[in-house]
């Protein structure tokens, strides 16, 4: 994982409104985006700009369940 410097963490606004359940990002530089459960915050996902984009616009438009 790239050294990543003090990140703005933002909460999902499709997280729960109380507790610890929530998805939270920031963007870690110019490329790449990091991403966490907030019940686990030192297990920090990184991911680029673009494929996380890939990854949302593919969910949105599969007719498949997920999961």
């Amino acid at each position: 994982m790239p050294e990543l410097p003090e990140l703005n963490w933002i909460k999902s606004s499709f997280s729960e409104a109380s507790g610890n359940a929530c998805v939270e990002v920031a963007a870690a530089n110019a490329d790449l985006i990091a991403i966490r459960e907030s019940e686990s915050p030192d297990a920090v996902l990184v991911t680029s700009r673009g494929a996380l984009r890939a990854l949302v616009l593919g969910v949105k438009t599969s007719d498949s369940e997920i999961g």
